[in-house]
């Protein structure tokens, strides 16, 4: 599946965005880029929402991660930088959830 295009685009459209990650229900990475470590990428992808939740927003004093679901299987995150604009990162994060859903199903 051709996630990385996805993922990148999302990335350089996003001002701030440290990296994206599209990972399984179990919290697995399937595909992922961004500016910061691989491995923070990661443990930031594994940990997902309640189910029954569209949208979320963690936002700390340095960062912040928004995570969506794609499918029940999959899940999008987003994480960028605390002092950007957050409207814009859940914009581009929907539309980039289109995209991943017509790869999915």
């Amino acid at each position: 599946m051709p996630f990385k295009p996805l993922l990148n685009a999302l990335v350089e459209r996003v001002p701030g965005a440290q990296g994206a990650i599209i990972a399984d229900w179990e919290g697995e990475s399937v595909d992922q880029v961004g500016i910061m470590d691989d491995y923070d990428l990661k443990v930031i992808g594994a940990h997902k929402g309640d189910d029954e939740l569209k949208e979320i927003v963690i936002t700390t004093n340095q960062a912040q991660t928004v995570i969506m679901p794609v499918t029940e299987d999959y899940y999008l995150v987003l994480t960028l930088d605390r002092s950007d604009m957050l409207g814009r990162a859940l914009l581009e994060a929907r539309r980039c959830i289109q995209a991943l859903y017509r790869e999915i199903v």
